[in-house]
């Protein structure tokens, strides 16, 4: 179930940035209380957007540790020196607020992908629910087959039939109505394995690092081969990430007046591809600057990571989620349909990146306690 935690993160209550301005305890009835404080560092926090509303925040409102839901092992260090590293004033590797970019892929590296990437999953569901206006669909594939639950056929379909769902499900709509019809869905749709609303099969240690480096003056992007749209309407809440800061796939719109409104009307044609080449591309294009630290799990990840990390100085991070844990997750890397890590686990050991091992770096997998 959704936690409706306060607005702070064990790494934005209290001690989340790496000079330690402030201390706090916890008091036995369970509040939270500052020992002591330095006014003009609680502003500066404030400035940063440490205290943004995010529900899947961690449960206690103040801890000494801004990564509690990780194992002392390499990929904590590596993150913790490296934001030292880029935040201490007067290091060699010191970055400019300005410039500490971080971006983040999202399936698999946010939140669950299998057994079917989420957006695939509202696609399919909302063939079902058009079906009734569409008698044809029981006929044409690939329709027929999501309508018969024959997923063997809709995979041979590939990516031309994947992509004719998407503009079928996705256009002759709003933008607002759009983001009306993905936000209901969430609201209703569970993951057939958890029986959990996907919104909560986010992952908390990842969760927590995007409030670390907040706290320590980033700016975090998603930059996923998403739907620009359908991720939008929820990654402020679940991420603290606003909808200007999220970068995805998309398809084309026009503005149109609708009965004396203003509107864009969403088309069924792509118009771009946030997806492997295509990451760095729209970085330069929507963020305008190279990140300095990126985070994903998969091969469409592979020239995101290339593009923030082989640019020398100043001090930059890479890293892969590796989805080694079945028993409280997936495990799953060089053979699989979604989320395939393979060109990317290679270029790891020659690029000197971090791969977070699911199993053994993380104690807690998701926000809810499902272990």
């Amino acid at each position: 179930m959704r936690l409706a935690a306060p607005a702070q993160t064990g790494a934005a209550a209290c001690s989340g940035s790496v000079s330690k301005e402030r201390s706090c305890h916890q008091t036995t009835g369970g509040l939270q209380m500052f020992e002591t404080y330095d006014f003009l560092s609680l502003a500066r926090s404030a400035a940063l957007g440490v205290a943004a509303v995010v529900l899947v925040a961690a449960p206690a409102l103040c801890q000494t540790d801004p990564l509690p839901s990780w194992n002392g092992t390499a990929p904590k260090a590596a993150i913790v020196g490296f934001v030292e590293k880029v935040s201490k004033a007067g290091s060699p590797d010191f970055v400019p607020e300005p410039e500490r970019i971080a971006v983040f892929d999202n399936d698999g590296t946010l939140w669950v992908e299998h057994p079917m990437y989420i957006q695939l999953a509202f696609a399919l569901d909302r063939v079902k629910t058009l079906a009734p206006a569409h008698p044809e669909w029981k006929d044409v594939q690939p329709f027929k087959a999501v309508l018969e639950g024959d997923m063997k056929t809709l995979a041979a379909s590939g990516e031309k039939g994947l992509l004719e769902l998407i503009m079928v499900t996705h256009a002759g709509m709003t933008n607002d109505d759009f983001q009306k019809v993905v936000t209901d869905w969430l609201s209703t749709a569970r993951d057939p394995r958890f029986k959990r609303p996907y919104t909560e099969l986010v992952y908390q240690p990842m969760v927590e690092l995007l409030a670390y480096l907040r706290a320590n003056g980033f700016k975090t992007f998603i930059v996923s081969g998403g739907g620009v749209e359908f991720m939008r309407p929820w990654a402020e809440k679940i991420y603290g990430v606003p909808p200007e800061q999220v970068v995805g796939s998309s398809i084309k719109t026009e503005f149109k007046m609708q009965d004396d409104t203003p509107t864009l009307h969403r088309l069924p044609e792509v118009n771009f591809i946030d997806d492997k080449a295509g990451k760095p591309v729209a970085i330069n294009q929507q963020i305008g600057r190279r990140p300095i630290a990126a985070f994903g799990n998969s091969d469409g990840d592979l020239e995101m990571l290339q593009w923030t990390t082989m640019a020398g100085a100043p001090a930059r991070l890479g890293m892969l989620v590796h989805h080694t844990d079945a028993e409280r997750e997936y495990a799953y890397d060089r053979k699989t349909e979604f989320g395939r890590l393979d060109k990317a686990l290679d270029a790891a050991a020659i690029t000197g990146w971090t791969v977070i091992d699911m199993k053994a770096d993380w104690k807690q997998i998701f926000h809810v306690h499902m272990e």
